[in-house]
């Protein structure tokens, strides 16, 4: 029997940090915040693993337009709740200055064995991240997509990266969270399986150990998902601009389907070493868009708007099949001007410029991150 073509359908989910409108310091959410958010946002948020954070996830989305909806409404409704109790959410990876030391975790059960579970890891998670849910309901479609995906992950990376700060020290990488994430176990590029019965095998080989209860505890870059018939990518930095996050979403969604694409034609992207993406995954953490990744065919770093260019070309036919053509393009425009974290050192390096203080040069970035929040809402 053939197998039924993938709906390509999308979901995202967002991380933010809530700050104090006045100091700028990372402030705990009440459980009258999450209650009101819940009021009417009733699924789609939840308290993240430290109580300065909270999630959201859009509901299946047939394109990236009913994602846009979706989102600005999320992000509307936290914005308005947190604006009410003198408080703001952050999309930013990493807050420019707090100390993790001075967070606490939710005491909520999962969080609870999270804890107890990671040791002194947890208590450095101070970082925030955008997932990407696209939906390929064959499995074993699933699965041989995972192994040809992980080639773009760092393209990914490098375009969404917003954590250039770590307790208030520039850390001269794009993408500071993924240091802090790495340190967790089953965490980094996806194994590359043969099957989506060797998937299976392996995973419950580790639960049947007792080691995890189940497969939500994989946090891979990129993973099938535990609860739903989707590719889940994880390896990005949440965008502080929703059009951001969109491009980001658009991308993602299109990659899928191309690579289907060159399936259905008896065609695949070539597999490379988990060893040379994983080069190219730490060019991205470490320069974003500003330097090149490897082009592994012709062996050599290229600049990463040529890279941008030829993706697009590539995907150019899906993109006008799920109609996201204008946010797919808009990855030039970050390539071009920067990311997040980019924009952050420019406000940083004016306000010292102009006489300003280290603190509150950290303070202006908080204050950009908080505007950026709110374009296009």
């Amino acid at each position: 029997m053939p197998r039924p073509d993938p709906s390509f359908t999308i979901g995202i989910e967002e991380e933010y940090l809530l700050v104090d409108l006045e100091s700028l310091d990372l402030v705990q959410a009440p459980e009258s915040l999450m209650s009101d958010c819940r009021r009417e946002l009733a699924g789609q948020v939840s308290p993240e693993f430290l109580q300065c954070q909270i999630e959201i996830g859009t509901k299946v989305c047939a394109d990236i337009s009913a994602a846009r909806d979706d989102l600005r409404k999320l992000r509307s409704c936290v914005k308005r709740v947190a604006n009410s109790y003198g408080m703001a959410p952050i999309a930013a990876s990493c807050h420019p200055s707090a100390d993790y030391h001075r967070q606490h975790h939710t005491d909520k059960e999962r969080y609870n064995a999270l804890r107890k579970d990671l040791a002194g890891v947890a208590r450095r998670m101070l970082i925030c991240g955008q997932h990407v849910h696209v939906a390929i309901e064959d499995n074993e479609t699933r699965i041989d997509l995972m192994r040809q995906f992980t080639y773009f992950l760092p393209h990914l990376l490098a375009l969404s990266g917003s954590s250039p700060y770590w307790i208030g020290e520039d850390t001269g990488l794009a993408s500071y969270r993924l240091t802090i994430f790495d340190n967790l176990p089953r965490t980094g590029l996806p194994p590359s399986f043969g099957s989506w019965s060797e998937f299976e095998r392996s995973v419950q080989m580790i639960v049947d150990s007792g080691a995890i209860e189940d497969a939500t505890k994989i946090w891979w870059d990129l993973r099938p998902s535990a609860r739903f018939p989707t590719l889940e990518s994880r390896i990005c930095d949440v965008s502080p601009r929703i059009e951001d996050t969109l491009c980001i979403a658009a991308l993602t969604q299109c990659i899928m389907r191309m690579l289907w694409r060159l399936r259905t034609n008896n065609q695949r992207w070539r597999i490379y070493d988990r060893f040379l993406v994983g080069e190219n995954r730490w060019r991205a953490q470490r320069y974003g868009v500003k330097d090149g990744l490897i082009d592994f065919g012709a062996r050599e770093v290229k600049p990463f708007p040529e890279l941008i260019d030829e993706l697009l070309e590539l995907i150019h036919e899906d993109a006008e099949v799920l109609n996201c053509t204008a946010e797919v393009e808009r990855a030039r425009e970050i390539a071009a001007q920067g990311t997040s974290s980019d924009r952050q050192r420019l406000v940083f390096q004016k306000t010292i410029e102009a006489g300003g203080t280290k603190e509150a040069a950290l303070r202006a970035v908080v204050d950009s991150l908080i505007g950026e929040f709110s374009e296009g809402l």
